[in-house]
């Protein structure tokens, strides 16, 4: 569905329902709302957006869902924060606004080895039992639950394109996920089986208000697109996705080939049935993709995972010299590339109306009518008002920014596992 700031919570529940949503989302069961975040700090398309996190909350309650039933589900990675992220992009201010329970599944939550959740299911696995050769585990409590996970239209060095399918790579991993980067299109596929099995009901919300083209899934070229997508195939959405983007799922994006081939959903737009605006569904975004203009960090990763450095340095991720990896990336992501790049990159877009939206999210209010957001006198989509700058307030490169970042690094070695390991 296209849609705006003014419409977009009326938008988001007749896109749920459009799609079916309560045929395997049941009332009964629990339910996570897998959020997304690819950066602690905000940038557009890079992470759940308020607005779809919100849109999709007032849906399940219009619907009749019990929200004591639902819960915001949050990973988390060496080098990201997620409880900055949740603050930064204002997900932590929807989650508490509907008094929903917030779940970090890394704080207090039990874990359960793969063969206990999912049985002769690991026989079938494309290439978890070789990366793991000693199994991993998962969330206990993801067994039974339904899970919505809320993924964005973007790019990204890895995959080509990321949505649905790698929105559960966070959330099933460990934290010694980056073992799977030289096979992450096979890890994906493994990730829909281990999904299918284990869950209830898996559906899928993502958010193309801002979509994000170059090397995401954090460096990108953000774009204002209007769109908004749902299925319960977490494969065609995908693709849809893709094909917007400019991509041939099947031709260019291996884990959608991969994953249409085994029968865990249809990849290939053809036989993909679209309901809502077809018009929307029928654009092309020409994006130039995640590897004609890459970053020094995405560039050396392709090296190390697929290229020449694979031999003298993947090695080196799987012992306890680990963490200079993880240092490497918040000290080119957050340190350098963010304070240097983010506010020139994200300005034209925040000048939008789902810009100003998020940059005065606490002032924005739902229409008496429900329908979407009203906007305060100084926001730019009120009839004679001036937009802010874009971006403004949102890169802080004084001290309490160059706090937040130098933390970040400490966190990457102080959280890693190999260091939590080596602790008497």
């Amino acid at each position: 569905m296209r849609t705006s700031p003014s419409t977009v919570i009326a938008d988001y529940h007749e896109l749920l329902n459009l799609a079916s949503y309560q045929d395997g989302i049941e009332r009964n069961a629990a339910t996570a709302l897998k959020i997304n975040i690819s950066w602690p700090f905000f940038f557009p398309a890079a992470s759940t957006t308020p607005w779809q996190l919100d849109g999709v909350i007032r849906a399940l309650e219009r619907d009749g869902y019990d929200l004591s039933r639902v819960h915001a589900c949050h990973n988390r990675t060496v080098v990201i924060d997620a409880h900055l992220g949740e603050r930064e992009n204002k997900q932590l201010d929807v989650v508490e606004e509907h008094g929903l329970r917030n779940v970090h599944l890394y704080e207090g939550e039990e874990w359960m080895d793969i063969r206990e959740a999912v049985g002769d299911l690991t026989k079938r696995f494309l290439c978890l039992n070789e990366v793991f050769p000693q199994s991993f585990s998962i969330p206990r409590r993801f067994v039974g639950e339904s899970i919505i996970h809320l993924p964005t239209v973007k790019t990204h060095v890895f995959t080509t394109t990321t949505g649905a399918m790698k929105n559960a790579f966070g959330g099933l991993l460990n934290e010694r996920r980056h073992w799977t980067h030289s096979r992450i299109h096979e890890t994906l596929v493994d990730l829909l089986m281990i999904q299918q099995k284990i869950h209830k009901g898996v559906f899928a919300v993502m958010d193309g208000t801002f979509a994000g083209d170059g090397p995401g899934p954090r460096c990108m070229t953000p774009h204002v697109k209007n769109v908004i997508l749902a299925s319960a195939d977490q494969v065609a959405i995908d693709a849809v996705a893709a094909r917007l983007m400019g991509f041939d799922p099947l031709k260019d994006i291996a884990y959608i080939r991969l994953a249409h081939e085994r029968g865990l959903g249809c990849g290939d737009p053809r036989d993909i049935r679209i309901v809502g605006d077809v018009s929307a569904a029928d654009e092309n975004w020409n994006f130039e993709g995640p590897f004609k203009h890459m970053t020094f960090a995405s560039r050396n990763q392709h090296r190390i995972y697929w290229g020449p450095l694979k031999r003298p340095m993947e090695w080196s991720l799987r012992t306890w010299l680990a963490p200079w990896s993880y240092v490497a990336s918040v000290g080119y992501h957050d340190v350098f590339w963010y304070p240097r790049n983010a506010r020139k990159q994200m300005a034209e877009v925040m000048r939008s109306g789902w810009g100003q939206l998020f940059l005065d999210w606490d002032k924005a209010q739902v229409q008496p009518d429900g329908r979407g957001y009203s906007f305060p006198d100084e926001m730019a989509s009120k009839p004679g008002a001036t937009p802010r700058p874009g971006g403004q307030g949102l890169v802080r490169v004084r001290v309490p920014g160059w706090r937040e970042r130098l933390g970040l690094l400490a966190m990457a070695v102080r959280e890693s596992p190999e260091a939590r390991q080596r602790k008497p």
